[in-house]
């Protein structure tokens, strides 16, 4: 997943950029409004969290034409600007949530979980289809139960190919997907990453889920259903998310 930080200056902007990453988002930094309005025009971003008081606009005219450009990017607005009023400005203009600084880290996590998945029309963290869990919040797999080791790049496929589920993804979607649009290998770079994962997926008997659409690119199947589930079970132990 990707998201874009609409930030003036880095140096407060660099602890949030860091906490993303560490769970494996992948972040970009917008110095301006200006910067932000233009990278959302060529990137597909899966947010965009924005500071209200940024160097050459006000945050709710960045917000207001991200909007009046057709955009559903989920916007999060983090603000040291703690009245009700722009509070109220911001939402009325397109925000999805604000969250005022200073802040928790795992508050901010959690609601940036949240915005993707609703964006994604998941109402729940954990997703299931046929024996694959996905469970979003731990970014971790299991299989009727076991747990699947994945690189970064493939649980990104992965994740990707469940909640579009049905859906033909391009390999154009998949390197957007996972770069963005910056510093992209070549195209077959995808061809490599869903052959590694479709022989983890093997071992368990489950390879067949992914087709290739020659001449488009990929497809996840079953013949079931896509469901959720909300309760706090999961087969993931702690000795598996410590190993993560």
């Amino acid at each position: 997943m990707r998201i874009l930080i609409a930030e003036s200056d880095l140096f407060v902007a660099s602890p949030l950029i860091k906490m993303l990453r560490n769970v494996s988002y992948t972040v970009d930094h917008a110095a301006s409004g200006g910067d932000a309005i233009n990278m959302l025009k060529y990137y597909d971003y899966d947010l965009l969290i924005a500071e209200l008081t940024l160097e050459d606009m006000d945050g709710h005219d960045v917000i207001q034409r991200i909007r009046k450009a057709q955009s559903t990017t989920p916007i999060m607005v983090i603000s040291h600007l703690t009245q009700p009023q722009f509070k109220v400005t911001a939402f009325a203009a397109g925000a999805d949530d604000y969250v005022v600084k200073p802040y928790d880290n795992d508050e901010v996590l959690a609601r940036v979980r949240a915005l993707m998945r609703r964006a994604h029309g998941v109402s729940a963290s954990r997703l299931h289809v046929g024996p694959i869990e996905l469970d979003l919040n731990n970014r971790m797999v299991s299989i009727n139960g076991e747990f699947l080791h994945l690189t970064s790049k493939e649980y990104a496929i992965l994740e990707l190919l469940i909640i579009r589920k049905g859906a033909v993804l391009t390999k154009d979607t998949f390197l957007n997907h996972l770069y963005g649009g910056i510093d992209e290998p070549e195209m077959k770079i995808i061809d490599v990453f869903i052959c590694k994962l479709r022989r983890k997926l093997q071992r368990f008997g489950a390879d067949h889920m992914i087709t290739t659409v020659w001449g488009r690119g990929y497809i996840l199947h079953d013949d079931q259903k896509l469901h959720v589930q909300n309760d706090d079970t999961s087969p993931f132990s702690n000795d598996l998310q410590e190993a993560v």
